[in-house]
């Protein structure tokens, strides 16, 4: 089977690797157009985008083609938090966060194509909550100034440096890195085991 992930985002790569799936990376470049309110249909509907516009590309094979798409977004009382369009847009983010509770959705969309070319698809969400501690404005400036907040939904890394402000998860790690790597597993396993 060739496993194709609609993602240009390195840790879901290393999250598809730990879980053992041999996949290629085929980036979307879908204009993202977001019409539901709540965050699990909003990354959901983002997910199936990307995947969509991706498995429109493939032709014909003759081999079973699995297509994965993701989609990220933070959210705190009510409002949806994507990624910072720059470094102050993160410290305020940041800064807003801090010492509170928050989520973090994931949304995955699976399109799978058989031989024969019946296509199936599955599309799901999986809720993080995470829990930060309190920080500075200095702590918060500090972190935003070593880079890569861009690239994160929320201005942040759970597994990295910024580690140190987590007080807590109630849910999946791993969804909050970027793909919740066991569920996809489960939901996709009947296409990947036959």
């Amino acid at each position: 089977m060739k496993i194709i992930l609609a993602s240009a985002s390195p840790r879901r790569r290393e999250l598809l690797e730990q879980i053992g799936l041999a996949f290629e990376v085929r980036v979307s470049n879908v204009e993202e157009k977001v019409t539901a309110r709540e965050p699990g249909q909003v990354v959901e509907e983002l997910s199936g985008q990307k995947a969509e516009a991706v498995f429109g590309t493939l032709e014909a094979m003759d081999e079973d083609v699995l297509v994965i798409g993701a989609d990220t977004v933070v959210a705190m009382e009510g409002k949806i938090l994507g990624k910072p369009a720059g470094p102050e847009q993160a410290v305020k983010m940041l800064e807003w966060m801090e010492g509170k509770s928050h989520e973090v959705y994931t949304g995955v969309a699976l399109l799978y194509r058989g031989k024969e070319g019946a296509v199936c698809r599955k599309v799901f969400h999986e809720r993080t909550k995470v829990h930060f501690y309190s920080m500075t404005e200095k702590e918060i400036r500090d972190y935003v100034s070593l880079g890569g907040c861009a690239d994160k939904a929320g201005a942040y890394g759970i597994q990295g440096i910024f580690a140190r402000y987590v007080r807590g998860i109630e849910g999946d790690y791993n969804n909050v890195v970027g793909l919740p790597a066991g569920r996809l597993y489960q939901e996709a396993k009947e296409w990947l085991e036959s």
